[in-house]
């Protein structure tokens, strides 16, 4: 049986169909395809009611990319580019992400959802990297991904699935890690220096991704994950 994989998602105003102006609950269907594609079956999350109690019923968690965290999540207040910040789901998400780490359930995050790993560990995040790094390769421009290469750490569950040497892969975000939680290592960084992956120290298969994998050619994250679920 395909292991469950659960992935959370967006609320937005979005136009679809014969609707113009209608909130929605939406994922890229990239997310879904790379799931399916690397073994699993997908269930989206929305961040609504108490979404920590389906937890128990996953067999791996997907926490997806989407608007800024609210810095007073890290102490601090809001900079001017900072954007999109969604409160509530700001909330799901935190108690999602701790009880997923309370039951040791296997975890990918991804853009965002590495942001949400290393602020509810305890980090803080930059809150506009070109501001830190002097250029927007990481975000070239709205919509658009940015091919810019990483390159994993050896000896790390991330280079278990691509490999040491450098590898380009989609970026689009506009913040990072600025002070790294305790219990997380640094499994990948930028040419510039900005931290693009991490991974628990111990325990179970907790990785965590700064770029866009699901927009990746290759499923090599995704299939990580399901099979260490």
């Amino acid at each position: 049986m395909r292991p469950v994989i659960g992935i959370t998602s967006y609320v937005e105003p979005a136009k679809f169909t014969v609707w113009t102006d209608m909130t929605v609950a939406l994922l890229p269907y990239m997310y879904v395809e790379q799931v399916v594609r690397a073994g699993g079956q997908p269930v989206v999350l929305p961040p609504a009611g108490d979404p920590a109690q389906v937890v128990s019923r996953l067999d791996g968690l997907i926490l997806a990319g989407g608007g800024d965290i609210d810095p007073a999540r890290y102490g601090t207040t809001p900079e001017e580019k900072t954007s999109y910040i969604r409160k509530f789901r700001d909330e799901a998400e935190f108690a999602v992400i701790s009880a997923a780490l309370d039951a040791e359930l296997p975890f990918l995050g991804i853009c965002r959802g590495l942001q949400v790993l290393n602020v509810t560990l305890g980090g803080t995040l930059h809150q506009h990297l070109p501001d830190v790094v002097g250029h927007t390769g990481h975000s070239p421009a709205p919509g658009r991904f940015g091919p810019l290469p990483i390159t994993p750490a050896p000896g790390t569950r991330l280079a278990k699935a691509l490999g040491t040497e450098p590898v380009t892969v989609p970026h689009y975000h506009h913040q990072a890690i600025d002070r790294l939680a305790p219990g997380l290592t640094v499994t990948a960084t930028a040419e510039d220096g900005t931290i693009e992956a991490v991974e628990l120290d111990s325990g179970p298969f907790t990785v965590a991704v700064q770029w866009h994998p699901e927009a990746a050619d290759d499923c090599a994250t995704f299939e990580a994950l399901v099979a260490a679920c």
